[in-house]
């Protein structure tokens, strides 16, 4: 047997995700060295030629934004946390690539970075309505569900699940909206109800206000009514009285009293507005003439 061909072969050609892993790491380290050089550059820039003394707080800020490369959502270097891989998307599709816990690079605003857990968790659903067979209805407050994604598993599942995720999440978010408005809804129209109770109830109190008002008319009218029929009534006792004290001799006896005061009788027919009663005459003659004899 010929040795040569004992020996292993070694395959120069990579597997696809391990060449476009090291070309995304190898184009992410070159760009970091890049960023880190135009940072220095800028901020020593600023210090030598902008900054003054009481420029100081510009020159932190300008530090703060070289730091942020490494951390913000430009970010070039990133971690994998303990429990986790990373996965990696790069314009919407899913790659392959799943790396360990630890520091990684990867291409900033093309690639997107996820961490994915892999141990053990707990997820909870609440509010859970189940119908038992004889037609109860049973609602569980909190139902708790155990469950761990391995990691070889990662992938596939991204892959396969993602998609009915978003449309999960989808229909999840129109039944929220539909919630949200029928509890708008229902809050409009409680808010009705409540504002028609208030205006019945005002309607009610002008009303109370009102019939009040008329009573208070009613009592005052009989009141009034009750004084004039008094008083109506006092004075047609008066005048049934004075009917009855108002008698001839009554009169005639006022009419004697009062020229019974007069010292002179006038009598002749140049005076033809003096009229006198015979009898009143033969009285007063009589008193004359029994004076004249004392």
């Amino acid at each position: 047997m010929n040795p040569q061909s004992e020996r292993p072969q070694f395959n120069p050609v990579r597997q696809p995700a391990a060449r476009a892993e090291a070309a995304d790491e190898s184009l992410a380290f070159f760009l970091t060295v890049v960023c880190f050089i135009a940072a220095v550059i800028t901020v020593w820039s600023i210090l030598v030629v902008v900054a003054l003394p009481a420029d100081y707080v510009k020159v932190s800020q300008v530090l703060l934004l070289a730091m942020s490369i490494t951390n913000g959502t430009f970010s070039i270097l990133h971690q994998v946390p303990e429990g986790h891989v990373g996965v990696y998307w790069r314009g919407g599709a899913l790659l392959d690539t799943i790396t360990d816990p630890g520091f990684h690079l990867k291409f900033p605003l093309i690639t997107h970075f996820e961490p994915i857990q892999v141990t053990l968790q707990t997820d909870e659903v609440k509010d859970i309505p189940c119908g038992t067979k004889g037609g109860v209805m049973i609602s569980f407050d909190k139902i708790e569900v155990v469950n761990r994604l391995r990691k070889d598993h990662v992938y596939d599942t991204l892959l396969n699940y993602g998609a009915l995720i978003a449309i999960e999440k989808q229909k999840v978010a129109e039944i929220e909206a539909e919630s949200q408005k029928k509890v708008e809804l229902a809050e409009a129209e409680k808010n009705s109800q409540v504002s028609k109770i208030l205006m019945e109830q005002k309607l009610m109190e002008k009303n109370s206000v009102k019939r009040q008002e008329e009573i208070e008319n009613e009592i005052f009218m009989s009141r009034e009514k009750s004084l004039a029929d008094a008083s109506f009534y006092r004075l047609m006792k008066e005048a049934e009285a004075n009917k009855l004290k108002l008698t001839p001799q009554f009169l005639e006896l006022k009419f004697i009293e009062a020229i019974a005061y007069n010292s002179k009788i006038y009598f002749g027919d140049k005076v033809p507005n003096m009229f006198l009663d015979q009898r009143l005459l033969g009285n007063s003659m009589h008193g004359v003439v029994k004076k004249d004899t004392e």
